[in-house]
Protein backbone atom coordinates (compact mmCIF):
# COMPACT_ATOMS: atom_id res chain seq x y z
CA UNK A 1 0.00 0.00 0.00
CA UNK A 2 1.34 3.43 -0.93
CA UNK A 3 2.38 5.67 1.99
CA UNK A 4 -0.41 8.18 1.22
CA UNK A 5 -2.97 5.38 1.21
CA UNK A 6 -1.66 4.12 4.56
CA UNK A 7 -1.93 7.65 5.97
CA UNK A 8 -5.48 8.07 4.65
CA UNK A 9 -6.50 4.73 6.21
CA UNK A 10 -5.03 5.79 9.57
CA UNK A 11 -6.79 9.18 9.46
CA UNK A 12 -10.05 7.37 8.63
CA UNK A 13 -9.52 5.11 11.66
CA UNK A 14 -9.19 7.96 14.14
CA UNK A 15 -12.21 9.71 12.61
CA UNK A 16 -14.28 6.52 13.00
CA UNK A 17 -13.16 6.19 16.63
CA UNK A 18 -13.97 9.85 17.38
CA UNK A 19 -17.36 9.59 15.69
CA UNK A 20 -18.19 6.44 17.69
CA UNK A 21 -17.13 8.03 20.98
CA UNK A 22 -19.06 11.23 20.32
CA UNK A 23 -22.09 9.06 19.42
CA UNK A 24 -21.71 7.31 22.80
CA UNK A 25 -20.97 3.98 21.05
CA UNK A 26 -18.43 1.99 23.08
CA UNK A 27 -18.72 -0.98 20.73
CA UNK A 28 -17.90 1.29 17.80
CA UNK A 29 -14.87 2.60 19.71
CA UNK A 30 -13.66 -0.95 20.41
CA UNK A 31 -14.08 -1.85 16.73
CA UNK A 32 -11.18 0.51 15.95
CA UNK A 33 -8.77 -1.64 17.99
CA UNK A 34 -6.95 -4.81 16.95
CA UNK A 35 -8.26 -7.80 18.94
CA UNK A 36 -4.87 -8.10 20.73
CA UNK A 37 -4.32 -4.37 21.28
CA UNK A 38 -2.87 -3.09 24.54
CA UNK A 39 -4.29 0.19 25.79
CA UNK A 40 -2.51 2.07 28.57
CA UNK A 41 -5.08 4.51 29.93
CA UNK A 42 -3.57 6.64 32.70
CA UNK A 43 -4.74 6.69 35.49
CA UNK A 44 -7.22 3.84 34.82
CA UNK A 45 -4.78 1.03 34.07
CA UNK A 46 -3.76 -1.26 31.23
CA UNK A 47 -6.36 -3.06 29.14
CA UNK A 48 -5.72 -5.84 26.63
CA UNK A 49 -8.07 -6.96 23.89
CA UNK A 50 -11.24 -5.42 22.54
CA UNK A 51 -13.48 -6.78 25.31
CA UNK A 52 -11.56 -5.01 28.10
CA UNK A 53 -11.12 -1.90 25.96
CA UNK A 54 -14.84 -1.73 25.16
CA UNK A 55 -15.69 -2.11 28.86
CA UNK A 56 -13.49 0.88 29.75
CA UNK A 57 -14.98 3.08 27.01
CA UNK A 58 -18.48 2.07 28.15
CA UNK A 59 -17.62 3.04 31.73
CA UNK A 60 -16.27 6.41 30.58
CA UNK A 61 -19.32 7.05 28.37
CA UNK A 62 -21.67 6.02 31.21
CA UNK A 63 -20.06 8.69 33.40
CA UNK A 64 -21.17 11.35 30.91
CA UNK A 65 -17.93 12.00 29.06
CA UNK A 66 -18.39 13.02 25.42
CA UNK A 67 -17.47 15.46 22.65
CA UNK A 68 -13.77 14.56 22.33
CA UNK A 69 -11.69 16.88 20.14
CA UNK A 70 -8.04 16.54 19.17
CA UNK A 71 -5.47 19.34 18.80
CA UNK A 72 -1.75 19.58 18.09
CA UNK A 73 -1.97 16.30 16.18
CA UNK A 74 1.33 14.88 14.94
CA UNK A 75 1.50 11.85 12.62
CA UNK A 76 4.78 9.95 12.21
CA UNK A 77 5.23 7.04 9.78
CA UNK A 78 5.77 3.69 11.51
CA UNK A 79 7.05 0.98 9.19
CA UNK A 80 5.42 0.53 5.79
CA UNK A 81 1.92 -0.08 7.13
CA UNK A 82 1.19 2.40 9.89
CA UNK A 83 1.49 5.74 11.61
CA UNK A 84 1.97 6.91 15.18
CA UNK A 85 -0.31 9.68 16.40
CA UNK A 86 0.42 12.00 19.32
CA UNK A 87 -1.87 14.86 20.31
CA UNK A 88 -3.64 16.81 22.96
CA UNK A 89 -7.32 16.12 23.51
CA UNK A 90 -10.22 17.61 25.40
CA UNK A 91 -13.80 16.68 26.02
CA UNK A 92 -16.69 18.03 28.00
CA UNK A 93 -15.41 16.88 31.42
CA UNK A 94 -11.66 16.19 31.02
CA UNK A 95 -8.50 16.90 29.04
CA UNK A 96 -5.18 15.23 28.45
CA UNK A 97 -2.71 13.89 25.92
CA UNK A 98 -2.30 10.96 23.60
CA UNK A 99 1.23 9.72 24.22
CA UNK A 100 1.13 7.15 21.43
CA UNK A 101 -1.52 5.68 19.17
CA UNK A 102 -0.12 3.13 16.73
CA UNK A 103 -2.49 2.81 13.78
CA UNK A 104 -1.67 -0.12 11.49
CA UNK A 105 -3.31 -1.10 8.20
CA UNK A 106 -4.64 -4.66 8.22
CA UNK A 107 -5.05 -7.12 5.33
CA UNK A 108 -8.52 -5.72 4.61
CA UNK A 109 -7.08 -2.23 4.06
CA UNK A 110 -8.57 -0.82 7.26
CA UNK A 111 -6.30 0.78 9.87
CA UNK A 112 -6.84 -0.18 13.51
CA UNK A 113 -5.08 0.60 16.75
CA UNK A 114 -2.47 -1.98 17.69
CA UNK A 115 -1.29 0.11 20.67
CA UNK A 116 -2.87 3.05 22.49
CA UNK A 117 -1.44 5.09 25.35
CA UNK A 118 -3.19 8.19 26.63
CA UNK A 119 -3.43 10.17 29.85
CA UNK A 120 -6.13 12.16 31.56
CA UNK A 121 -4.38 15.25 32.91
CA UNK A 122 -7.32 17.02 34.48
CA UNK A 123 -11.03 17.51 34.81
CA UNK A 124 -13.18 20.48 33.84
Amino acid sequence: MAPQSVFEACKAGILQWQTAFNSQDAQGCAAQYHEDCTMVAKPFGTFTGTEQIQALWQQIIDQGFNNVQYSDVIWQPEGDDGFLLTSSWEMNKAFGVVHKEHWQVQADGKAVLVYDEFEVQGER
